[in-house]
């Protein structure tokens, strides 16, 4: 049985569909724990960076230097 390219591209086509849409129905919505912790790892990382900008900033008083 020959299948012409147009019909297999077709075929193709729908089963990559029905893939793609089985892989998104899978994945879950986030539940409040999860939006939580996601709000702590941003202020953990906010943090972070205000305490390397304010050693920078001792680094450079220390050299004389003011920004």
């Amino acid at each position: 049985m020959k299948l012409e390219k147009k019909s297999l591209g077709t075929v193709l086509l729908i089963g990559f569909s029905a893939l793609l849409l089985t892989v998104s129905a899978c994945q879950k919505e986030e539940g409040p724990a999860e939006k939580a912790g996601q709000e702590m790892d941003k202020a953990v990382d906010k943090l972070g960076q205000q305490i390397e900008k304010a050693g920078e900033s001792v680094q450079d008083a220390a050299k004389g230097d003011k920004k």
